[in-house]
């Protein structure tokens, strides 16, 4: 049982050191603009294709961070990123970088999308002014799921962030602590 616990506290360690920082930040060069660019517009298109709810809100936000291709790998210790883009309209005001560590009964690995909708001035100002932010400090974040956008409508939005998860592939099972932050890039 000792040995256990040891090994267990090594591989946190080396993880917290080494692994989950240099998964976070992805390859060494990461992409262009114009090729986050493209894949926003193109998850947009799929996001608003699926689900009319999306589309309603996007008429309504101030602002949406798209981040379109996040990869997440874990055995008990897990890591993701992601880079995505600050749409207000139809024009890209800045990139990001989402990273993530995890730890817990965990493994897999899969690729998912996920969209945040901003609603008020406020929420955008925060995250143009925090630095990084990390998700379940700041503004509140509600996760739409399919039920939830059975019923969510333009007169009920009460949320300053509303988040929709979709384009998932893989397998990832598991319980696990997750934090995730959300970081300004110049790409």
């Amino acid at each position: 049982m000792k040995r256990l616990t040891i090994a267990i506290l090594i591989q946190i360690l080396a993880s917290l050191l080494f692994g989950s920082g240099a998964f976070a930040q992805g390859p060494l060069s990461g992409p262009s603009a114009s090729e986050i660019d493209g894949k926003v517009t193109a998850s947009l298109n799929e996001l608003y294709s699926q689900n009319d709810a999306a589309r309603a809100l996007a008429a309504k936000a101030k602002a949406i961070l798209v981040f379109p291709d996040i990869r997440k790998g874990a055995f008990i210790v897990g890591a993701q990123y992601g880079y995505g883009a600050l749409r207000k309209g139809s024009q890209t005001a800045a990139y990001y970088r989402t990273s993530a560590a995890s730890y817990g009964f965990q493994g897999g690995v899969k690729k998912f999308a996920y969209a945040l909708f901003f609603m008020t001035d406020s929420s955008v100002v925060y995250l143009d002014k925090s630095g990084g932010w990390a998700i379940g400090t700041g503004p509140s974040v509600v996760v739409v799921d399919q039920g939830m956008a059975r019923s969510l409508t333009t007169t009920n939005l009460r949320s300053d962030v509303y988040a929709f998860i979709y384009g998932q592939s893989g397998l990832m099972g598991g319980i696990g602590i997750e934090g995730s932050k959300i970081t300004r890039i110049t790409p």
